[in-house]
């Protein structure tokens, strides 16, 4: 290598930043507006997001490297208990943390937990007040003046990330204060994410648009099999698992219609992301007790004994 060479790698910078949260406060909707495409699946159910996701941005000599952790609240069930363990996770390995606060919702109690525990382990962060263009100016001023207060943050911003308003001052302002060091990732990548989990995780996101209430949170989905085929288009398999049987006739719907307008979603989506052409078919399988199945953790990269 030469000492030019060594002067150009010494001049780039990357960081890693966890984004953490209350369940829907907007966390994966800001990474994928600062990655530019969707790298984290978005529903209006809580809960979505099931482990830590990286979005990548390149930004001239900066790679920033962003965590959408799991939303944090309290656990009740092992799933959740591991979704939070790897929230927090998250945060313990970066550079800088975000916390997001939904300016609608305020500090509820999941929130004010979250701060409680920074406060007790010595963490900073910086606060990010979302979906600033819900709320009037001035409930927007008393509530940053009353985070503010709790002696945590570093910096306030206010944005709207699905509007992207006051998202590029962050970025730059992120970019500014990333750590010198060589990149981890390739310059075009864009996610950790493999396109077979990426692509279970989009018909997931359509289950949770689509169904009730609950039946959501007792899915999963596996990609099965993935087959690029000579003419350039994809095959894929897809299995959803539920609980029980009775969910099982919920997701295929009347005569099939549900699973149809779920898979017709899901494809036009995939096309979009992977720019091609894609075959996709879906499956319902009962698997009881998936939640507590230590190979379906080891997949989605939780803990199983959080």
């Amino acid at each position: 290598m030469t000492d030019t060479d060594t002067d150009t790698e010494t001049e780039k910078k990357c960081g890693f930043i966890a984004v953490l949260g209350a369940p829907n406060a907007g966390k994966s909707t800001l990474v994928n507006r600062l990655v530019g495409t969707k790298v984290s699946i978005v529903s209006p159910k809580v809960q979505t997001t099931r482990s830590r996701v990286m979005g990548i941005v390149v930004k001239g000599d900066v790679q920033l490297v962003f965590i959408d952790t799991p939303g944090i609240f309290e656990p009740r069930r092992r799933l959740d208990r591991a979704m939070v363990s790897a929230a927090w996770s998250g945060a313990n390995g970066s550079d800088i943390s975000l916390l997001l606060v939904d300016c609608e919702k305020g500090v509820r109690r999941d929130t004010q937990a979250i701060i409680d525990r920074m406060k007790k382990e010595g963490k900073r962060a910086h606060l990010i007040l979302n979906k600033i263009d819900k709320v009037p100016k001035e409930k927007l001023l008393e509530l940053a003046a009353a985070l503010d207060a709790e002696g945590v943050f570093d910096d306030v911003f206010m944005i709207s990330a699905l509007k992207g308003k006051g998202v590029n001052d962050l970025l730059n302002f992120l970019a500014k204060n990333m750590p010198e060091g060589p990149w981890h990732f390739p310059e075009d990548q864009i996610s950790d994410m493999t396109e077979r989990l990426l692509a279970a995780e989009i018909t997931r996101e359509k289950l949770y648009l689509q169904l009730r209430q609950e039946l959501p949170y007792a899915t999963t989905v596996e990609t099965e099999t993935w087959e690029d085929r000579e003419d350039g288009s994809t095959k894929i398999e897809q299995v959803i698992f539920v609980e029980r049987e009775s969910q099982k006739s919920i997701i295929l719907g009347k005569g099939g219609q549900q699973i149809k307008k779920l898979g017709s979603q899901s494809r036009l989506e995939l096309e979009e992301i992977l720019d091609r052409r894609v075959h996709l078919f879906l499956f319902v399988k009962v698997r009881e007790n998936w939640g507590d199945d230590p190979e379906r953790y080891k997949d989605l990269g939780l803990d199983f004994s959080a």
